[in-house]
């Protein structure tokens, strides 16, 4: 069967907008929740970091049902979206988003939370008693300090939005030219019979996935 570039492209275009999105968000959401929870100790911590890794073992359409009905057009967070952006998130471009956000979001934080805790505290507090405040601390001596698990959560997050399938699937759906991302293209041309593209779209995405990790693990 011949190749259809046009085809090829749209989905690997949209996969690579929305890891490239997710892998930014999940990255400042990933940072944020490390660097409060490395800081504080509070009455059920181990719960909410429980939560947080949570995804990374639940099945990706567990994720994505809970996601369906939290942010489905019955429920208030999705009445309120609806009435703010005058479309529902469910079965949107931004719907891949989240359900990118929410799988990768383990593997961030756990990096992240790794990365901060090997963070020299002498080296905070030093910045500290020069009159730094706790943002400037922040910007100038721990993220520098952690830059090498930075770059590391980013990509993951990247590699990991790039390959999801199961919660997409959920709350995105499979529309082609706007929900279709590479995973449930594949799915697709193999039920269809199409083992070309889906060889094809396969090789694109173990070649991605082999690049962002070689320079995970070289940085």
């Amino acid at each position: 069967m011949s190749l259809d570039w046009q085809s090829y492209w749209t989905p690997i275009r949209l996969s690579l907008q929305v890891a490239l999105l997710a892998s930014v968000l999940v990255a400042l959401l990933g940072v944020a929740a490390a660097w409060w929870m490395n800081r504080r100790t509070f009455r059920g911590k181990t719960v909410i970091e429980t939560l947080f890794m949570l995804p990374l073992v639940l099945p990706p359409t567990v994720v994505g049902f809970v996601l369906l009905v939290v942010l489905g057009r019955k429920s208030w967070l999705g009445q309120l979206a609806e009435r703010v952006f005058q479309a529902p998130i469910i079965f949107s471009w931004w719907a891949a988003v989240i359900a990118a956000v929410v799988v990768a979001f383990p593997l961030v934080y756990q990096t992240m939370k790794v990365g901060l805790a090997a963070v020299d505290r002498d080296l905070e507090d030093a910045g500290r008693s020069t009159g730094a405040n706790e943002w400037q601390v922040f910007r100038y001596i721990t993220l520098p300090l952690a830059q090498r698990s930075l770059v590391s959560a980013f990509i993951l997050g990247f590699a990991r939005s790039l390959g999801e399938f199961g919660a997409t699937l959920m709350i995105a759906g499979n529309i082609p030219g706007k929900t279709q991302t590479v995973p449930t293209a594949i799915y697709v041309a193999v039920d269809s019979g199409n083992l070309t593209m889906a060889w094809v779209w396969t090789g694109s995405v173990v070649v991605i996935s082999f690049i962002m990790l070689w320079f995970a693990r070289k940085g």
